[in-house]
């Protein structure tokens, strides 16, 4: 997990568990925390509760587009429900994300063949007991 730490005064280090960076003032941070940026972001999942919707039988829904949609726009905002004044750009927000989703899922080709709804979730649930102990 990458973190933050200020060695000695002026030494700023950012670390994860395969490279460290010094800020030395003469810009070789820069390449130091793209790599590390690169490791960090490779090993990061998106969030679970945004699903893969893409090569199902049946095909997605148009309702769980935009429930994965909704759960984007509240990941990146950081609202799980917005206030008043921000209602109105929190849902213009979903419903450019759920037609943008959208096309991306009709415009995909794939030659593998659709995954099996029930057979995801059983693998999902084994996962999540595996990874809970439940």
């Amino acid at each position: 997990m990458p973190g933050y730490t200020v060695r000695d005064e002026g030494e700023h280090r950012l670390t994860t568990g395969t490279r460290t960076t010094a800020d030395r003032g003469d810009g070789a941070q820069a390449d130091g925390l793209r790599a590390i940026l690169s490791d960090t972001l490779r090993g990061i999942a998106m969030c679970r509760n945004i699903k893969n919707l893409f090569n199902f039988d049946p095909p997605v829904t148009p309702e769980e587009v935009r429930a994965s949609s909704l759960q984007f726009v509240r990941k990146i905002s950081g609202f799980n429900k917005p206030s008043k004044a921000n209602e109105a750009a929190f849902q213009t927000a979903v419903d450019e994300v759920t037609a943008i989703s959208t096309r991306l899922l009709r415009s995909l080709e794939t030659n593998a063949p659709p995954k099996n709804r029930e057979e995801e979730a059983a693998k999902a649930k084994a996962r999540s007991a595996e990874r809970y102990g439940a």
